[in-house]
């Protein structure tokens, strides 16, 4: 979408809505006396630098200083994940340096005690020296822990998991995760994974995109400025900017240490390329820059390097978008809406409703659609990386419709939809919902990110005749870990009157819309059981300090088989 708003900082204007959300500092917010603490951030950290430790404090490794990752669990197997540094000149995006053999190790033990699963595989320039792996033969519904051998050093111990046996219920009785998006260097620490780790609670962590962000130094930060800057210091174009800057995320010491301590199931946004990116372009790619399609080849071969993803490539008919199952009690279809969508209409220009205009493409439609179709799973989930349920925009205090227009996507003047989410693919979200009411089943929860904001949404059929015409899912948005929102837009407190204006006149008009937060950062934790789909919102108290505190914001249910939400108490 559009980012044209004035930056009081001084930065970047014409930023694309989600990215000009993301970038600000958080004020500091009083906690309460649930609020948690975080463990102090070493110097290191707050400078931006390595992780200085592994998992049970020890000197940290040279060779494997970006850490370890898992993700894409599936019931007999899951992705393993490192970087190796064979030299200092070998870094990230050099291209240069000599092949490196890798042993890696898989045990039910921490201390590797009973090794059920070895190997050897070799890494070298041609992927920027990562490792990643799909090992398999693992048992289901299992903890493992593993990690890595090279060049006489040991990596840190990763801790991972694989889903239950199909058709199996989990022997917890649940599905727990960590719902983060929107992570932007420059405007903030990662607290947020810091205080998603230390629950010890979760099975995974669904990442929905912007886990880095494009711009150049200043380009896109806080109202102060950067809170630590970007490496490199230019926008990044060439495949070995988006590793270094892919790298450079990886040294933040929370970041690493969540990715080690539960597996990711990852999709991309925008800002992984650029921002407001479609099949052929985005707003933030200019001639000047070369050809879109080589920065957009050249920022998924890094991507799929750097991220426990399974798939390879979008080479030869690879795609991103895939679908893993938890087991009898969810199946979640993970979406890309943006290597296949068409140009975003703009700003209302009678495009809005356009029915040729396509957000997945044809082929993952039909994809998604089969796979909603034939879902056996007690859960139907969908990771969305933008907004499906309808919203439209009410007449507001000229200061927040500007901030809302920059984060939503909308004109000044009236009400209307916000073209780069779904509203802006209306036709494509009515087949959409056709097919999600054809399935007869009263179970669909989206997950989204992007719009650097809370909501807890009940998906209308039909907008216009809500609650007449029925609902089809419910939507949980998480909130931004450090991009810019409301009040940092507006340069005012969170919880300000503007704010709550916003939010006042958002869920009167929409009803549909049960709750919104427009100006704290966090997580949200989402819990499935056979009876329920409940999601807990959490917030930071400052995202510009490493070590910030956090604290519930609210909780919201949808019981199984009503497609609707109720407020409910945090999870145990």
């Amino acid at each position: 979408m559009t980012d044209s708003v004035a930056d009081p900082s001084g930065s970047r204007a014409g930023l694309g809505r989600r990215s000009l959300l993301r970038a600000g500092a958080l004020a500091g917010a009083a906690v309460g006396a649930g609020a948690l603490t975080g463990r102090a951030a070493s110097a290191s950290a707050a400078a931006g630098g390595p992780a200085t430790g592994d998992a049970a404090g020890g000197p940290a490794s040279t060779v494997f200083r970006h850490g370890v990752a898992s993700g894409d669990p599936m019931a007999d197997r899951v992705i393993l994940w490192t970087r190796v540094t064979p030299t200092e000149q070998a870094a990230p995006g050099s291209g240069i340096g000599d092949l490196v053999v890798v042993d890696w190790e898989v045990s039910t033990d921490p201390g590797f005690a009973t090794i059920v699963r070895s190997g050897t595989v070799t890494t070298d320039a041609g992927r920027d020296h990562t490792v990643k792996l799909d090992c398999a033969g693992l048992a289901p519904d299992r903890w493992y822990h593993f990690r890595f051998h090279a060049l006489g050093q040991t990596s840190r111990t990763g801790r991972t998991r694989t889903a239950p046996a199909d058709g199996a219920m989990p022997s917890t009785g649940r599905w727990r995760v960590g719902v983060v998006s929107c992570s932007n260097w420059e405007a903030g620490f990662f607290a947020a994974y810091r205080h998603l780790e230390a629950r010890g609670d979760l099975d995974a962590i669904i990442e929905l995109g912007d886990y880095i962000y494009e711009y150049g130094r200043g380009e896109y930060t806080a109202a102060a400025g950067a809170v630590r800057p970007h490496d490199p210091p230019h926008e990044i174009v060439t495949l070995a900017d988006y590793r270094i800057r892919l790298a450079q995320y990886r040294t933040d010491p929370d970041l690493q240490s969540l990715h080690a301590h539960v597996p990711w199931i990852c999709t991309w946004d925008d800002h992984e390329v650029a921002n407001n990116s479609w099949e052929h372009g985005a707003e933030n790619h200019q001639p000047h820059e070369g050809p879109f399609a080589d920065r957009k080849a050249a920022s998924a071969q890094a991507y799929f390097e750097w991220m426990p993803v399974r798939p390879e490539s979008l080479r030869d008919g690879g795609h991103l978008y895939r679908r893993l199952r938890w087991g009898a009690l969810a199946e979640l279809s993970m979406l890309d809406l943006r290597s296949y969508r068409s140009e975003d209409p703009g700003r209302f220009n009678g495009r809005a409703t356009d029915q040729t205009g396509t957000m997945t493409g044809a082929e993952q439609f039909d994809w998604l659609a089969r796979g909603l179709a034939s879902s056996t799973a007690r859960w139907s989930v969908i990771g969305n990386s933008v907004m499906v349920t309808p919203v439209l925009i009410p007449p507001l205090d000229v200061r927040t419709t500007g901030a809302l227009t920059e984060l939503l996507g909308i004109p000044r003047e009236g009400i209307t939809y916000n073209s780069d989410q779904w509203d802006g693919y209306a036709g494509e979200r009515r087949r959409l919902f056709e097919v999600i009411r054809a399935t007869g089943h009263r179970n669909h929860v989206f997950l989204t990110g992007d719009i650097h904001t809370s909501w807890a949404n009940e998906v209308p059929l039909d907008a216009a005749d809500y609650p007449g015409a029925g609902t089809g899912a419910v939507e949980f948005v998480t909130p931004s870990v450090t991009s810019n929102n409301i009040n940092d837009m507006v340069g005012m407190p969170e919880g300000n009157p503007l704010s709550q204006a916003a939010q006042g006149a958002l869920t009167g008009v929409n009803r549909h819309v049960r709750w919104a937060d427009l100006d704290r950062h966090g997580f949200t934790v989402v819990e499935f059981t056979t009876g329920y789909a409940h999601a807990d919102f959490w917030a930071l108290v400052a995202r510009e300090d490493p070590a910030s505190g956090a604290y519930p914001m609210a909780s919201w249910r949808s019981p199984h088989g009503s497609d609707r939400l109720e407020p409910a108490g945090p999870l145990p």
